[in-house]
């Protein structure tokens, strides 16, 4: 009869020695993960969307949250179940050049760069700033310049919390009161670590010895010192929750039946705030990678830090349960980036090789325990990205709590090269074509990844004529399933034809881009998370690929389209 909850279980016993008593964490759960609502399709779809790369009349040259209540409404209206969004993860907006969304400051906090300033209540409008022709500029980059855009953000929201500070109304002081005081002491310390590693240089375990820790008395005498500058944080976290939250409600009156889908990175930056507020629990002197296989000899170092086990498991899991919280708070359904990590992790001490790297253990099923109760708690469906090879049982564990699983059209193939037909597909997962990090269809079909790494001096991973068999073998596929045809309609009618619950389809499949969103391997040799699409928003309505496949997603019976 005990409420679902992590609790801390103490145990006394009388022995013949004496009194014994000991202490250990329980989890107290539902048996399985959310598995959507009762008026959830059993079979439905969803925009995948790279929320930064948006084109829009009205955005900055980076996609806002108002571009993305545009898409709720587009989705609603074509009749997919929500919008997939890349991660919203707080990044260091003063390094904006550092912009993948994978390589998160903090997990627990948004990214201020999605901020529609000129939604904001205090903001005096372009003009009154100054700042109409530099946002022109903007506006017109076939590619996101995030330092231009962080700058006019940063000026324009410090504009708008002066201008709240000096005649904010009594209704939105109370709102921001109520919101900081929601956020207790977490808001306080984050806003106290992006002021103070402004002063310091290099990373927090190098500052002074006030500061490499966190501690309370030393962030109450900041807040004493510079209560505009802590105050600002504050506000502008405020300004991106309040945006967010009225996509999120938005999602609800159009009565989308998962909303946002949010994707959670794997890990945090060693240097960032989640590292630093709990590094009892964060192994920041190692780096998350995987070991050396076939096709990365040399093993890979993705520069994150992951959980400590241990120290999870000290502090009841609550650094966990908080970063599964502050995304679920908003979305109908999440994606756990590289899931694997909740039963081992592949880590790397600073200064070695990938090579030289170790697997640490997890308490997994207590994880999915704390992931079962948080999504039961929010409402939320749990996807893990269970790609490549896994330990033995792995996915039927997952599959056990209610996790659903995550499976890419490119790499369902069988040892022959034939590509698996849709009843092989599992039903509770997640479907789609490809990934952020593997080609576009466009880009697949035209060899364009194959072109884009020869010239960068990369290994392909195959040869044209190998990519030619692979399309013929796409081509027997959809024949064998009665479909003419290989263009990407083609390939979501098949893939609609899975029994997979969600069929997530990219923007940029649908709009024929040939670039990937991301380029593994590189920096600044292909322009990773930063291509705009090729049509402003306002025109994807009425695009033919667009308004083909919803029809086709439709006929399918995972939504009705008008």
């Amino acid at each position: 009869d005990l409420p679902h909850g992590v609790f801390r279980l103490h145990v006394t016993a009388a022995a013949p020695a004496g009194v014994l008593t000991d202490t250990a964490c329980l989890v107290v759960c539902p048996h399985r993960a959310y598995q959507g609502g009762e008026k959830a399709p059993q079979r439905m779809w969803a925009l995948a969307v790279q929320l930064y790369g948006v084109r829009s009349s009205g955005n900055w040259g980076h996609g806002d949250f108002s571009d993305l209540l545009t898409l709720v409404d587009l989705a609603a209206d074509l009749g997919a179940s929500g919008i997939g969004l890349n991660p919203l993860h707080a990044l260091f907006d003063d390094r904006a050049h550092e912009a993948s969304p994978y390589f998160p400051n903090s997990r627990l906090f948004l990214n201020p760069l999605y901020i529609d300033v000129e939604a904001v209540p205090e903001f005096a409008g372009l003009g009154a700033a100054g700042l109409a022709d530099e946002i022109e500029r903007l506006r017109d980059n076939t590619i996101v310049d995030y330092q231009g855009v962080a700058d006019v953000k940063t000026r324009a929201l410090k504009l708008a919390y002066q201008t709240f500070r000096a005649h904010g109304t009594k209704e939105r002081r109370e709102a921001f009161d109520h919101f900081r005081q929601q956020r207790g002491s977490a808001l306080a310390r984050f806003a106290s670590f992006e002021v103070v590693r402004r002063k310091f240089i290099g990373p927090w375990w190098d500052w002074p010895d006030e500061w490499r820790r966190v501690d309370d008395k030393a962030i109450k005498r900041l807040r004493r010192r510079a209560p505009r500058d802590v105050g600002f944080v504050e506000f502008v976290q405020w300004i991106a929750h309040e945006q967010l939250d009225r996509c999120r409600a938005r999602a609800g009156v159009r009565n989308l039946p998962i909303g946002l889908y949010l994707d959670v990175a794997v890990g945090v930056r060693n240097d960032g705030f989640d590292a630093w507020c709990d590094q009892d629990a964060v192994l920041s002197g190692t780096a998350v990678g995987a070991p050396p296989d076939i096709l990365n000899t040399a093993g890979q170092n993705w520069g994150l830090a992951g959980f400590n086990p241990v120290g999870l498991e000290d502090r009841q899991f609550d650094p966990f349960c908080r970063m599964l919280r502050a995304s679920m708070h908003y979305a109908g359904a999440i994606r756990l980036d590289h899931v694997l990590g909740l039963k081992r992790l592949y880590i790397i001490p600073h200064g070695m090789r990938a090579i030289q790297g170790a697997y640490i253990r997890f308490p997994f099923e207590a994880l999915l325990a704390v992931a079962a109760h948080a999504s039961v708690e929010h409402r939320c469906i749990v996807i893990g990205e269970d790609l490549g090879t896994v330990p033995d049982n792995f996915r039927e564990t997952l599959a056990d709590w209610g996790l659903w699983s995550y499976q890419v059209m490119l790499f369902e193939r069988r040892w022959d090269g034939t590509f698996a037909p849709p009843e092989s597909y599992r039903q509770n997962a997640l479907v789609t074509f490809g990934t952020h990090d593997v080609s576009t269809f466009a880009g697949w079909r035209d060899h364009r990844d194959l072109i884009v790494k020869q010239a960068l001096g990369m290994d392909p991973g195959e040869t044209s004529e190998q990519r030619h068999g692979a399309f013929h073998a796409l081509n027997q596929a959809l024949r064998q399933h009665g479909i003419e045809g290989t263009d990407f309609p083609a390939v979501a009618k098949f893939l609609a034809d899975t029994p997979c619950r969600l069929l997530m389809i990219s923007l940029e499949d649908l709009l024929g881009i040939t670039d990937q969103v991301n380029l593994p391997g590189t920096v600044d040799e292909h322009p990773n998370w930063r291509q705009r699409l090729p049509i402003v928003l306002e025109e994807l309505r009425n695009h033919e690929t667009v308004v083909r496949v919803a029809q086709i997603m439709s006929l399918a019976g995972r939504g009705a389209c008008p």
